[in-house]
């Protein structure tokens, strides 16, 4: 082999070697330091509200059933209809109660008749017996007879207002102005005694129901101004389907006793129902408000939850470290933080899941002015 093939045998060495350096230099280089937004916890003097499972029912909600047997001859309402008090809603047949009616009334006046009788007697008796021509005992006969009379006229009375109730009781009549219900029997339909037709509502105001624990009871009768016959607060009512209800409500303590087997005691709230919106028998939740003072609170995209612990990441020194806390109520997108966290804690605002502790970031500083969004 000659020289110039050995020099540029050497010469490619040389280069292959500077290019495997160079490669090894560039892999050595520092990795990028990730850009993460950042904010303080944020800080607010405010009023939360405590959530409670409420129970809606009408002011007024009765069963209407048939007080007699017999069969239904006249609907004269539809379903969902509105109804003014007094009003027939059905009507059934009354020829049978119609005939007992006339019977009755027929015995009253044999009984009235045989009263007339006796009277006439008792006159006609009254003079021979002062003309010594029949004994007094004649006449104290006819006064037993005649009060026997009056029994019998007092017995035939009771019958027709008997039978007259019956009749009248054919026409089933709204008890209230309010709304009916769906129908559960058709026109021709036969009635037992006390069979169900429907249900009516007064749907003017609503009662919400909800329980409170026996602690929860205990931290309101404490207040030394607590007066339990005149206890009222202020609520909200929050619908099935997450909207606010437009009007509030007064709750009161209704149940003097606590139920066994919860340890709770409900409350009864009032609201006005002007719309109709609410129902007899529909769902929902209570707000009660709570006065809190000053609370410090962490936006959910802050949060990381790992097997149900939650924890953000805590920024010092441009190096973020996983730090578990307890969370509260939730507010809107935000938790309350119970313990874990200083209020002057800066913590990673958002993009928690791409993050790993111990990584050091680049903040990006996120303002957030209130609960509501940030600036």
């Amino acid at each position: 082999m000659n020289k110039k093939h050995v020099l540029f045998s050497l010469l490619g060495i040389s280069l292959f070697f500077a290019a495997c350096t160079a490669v090894s230099n560039e892999n050595k280089k520092e990795p990028q330091i990730k850009t993460v937004p950042v904010s303080n916890l944020v800080q607010m003097d405010t009023i939360i509200y405590k959530e409670y499972i409420a129970d809606i029912q009408s002011q007024r909600n009765v069963e209407l059933r048939s007080r007699l047997a017999g069969f239904l001859d006249r609907i004269y309402v539809d379903e969902g209809a509105p109804v003014k008090k007094g009003q027939v809603l059905f009507a059934l047949n009354e020829d049978e109660y119609s005939a007992n009616l006339a019977q009755a009334k027929a015995i009253l006046n044999n009984a009235k008749a045989e009263v007339k009788k006796i009277e006439l007697e008792i006159e006609r008796t009254k003079k021979l017996v002062d003309k010594n021509i029949v004994s007094k005992t004649e006449s104290d006969l006819l006064a037993l007879q005649l009060r026997a009379a009056f029994s019998k006229v007092a017995e035939a009375e009771a019958i027709v207002n008997q039978a007259s109730s019956k009749l009248a009781h054919t026409k089933i009549r709204a008890p209230f102005d309010g709304r009916i219900d769906r129908l559960l029997l058709k026109e021709g339909s036969l009635l037992a005694e006390g069979a169900l037709i429907t249900t009516i509502s007064d749907l003017q105001r609503v009662n919400v129901y909800f329980d409170i624990s026996e602690t929860e009871y205990l931290a309101i009768a404490s207040d030394p101004t607590f007066d339990r016959h005149n206890f009222k607060r202020d609520v909200r009512l929050i619908l099935a389907n997450g909207e606010l209800y437009p009007y509030p409500g007064v709750a009161e303590i209704v149940e003097s006793e606590f139920e066994a087997s919860t340890g709770s005691i409900s409350l009864r709230a009032k609201f006005d129902n002007p719309n109709r919106l609410l129902k007899h028998g529909a769902s929902g939740r209570i707000a009660v408000p709570t006065s809190t003072g000053n609370l410090t609170f962490v936006h959910q995209k802050s949060v990381l939850e790992i097997q149900d612990k939650p924890y953000v990441f805590v920024v010092k020194d441009n190096i973020i470290k996983m730090t578990p806390f307890k969370p509260g109520q939730r507010v809107g997108h935000y938790y309350i933080v119970e313990e874990g966290l200083a209020p002057n804690t800066k913590v990673v605002y958002e993009g928690v899941q791409s993050l790993r502790d111990g990584m050091t970031i680049k903040p990006k500083e996120v303002q957030v002015t209130n609960i509501g969004g940030q600036k």
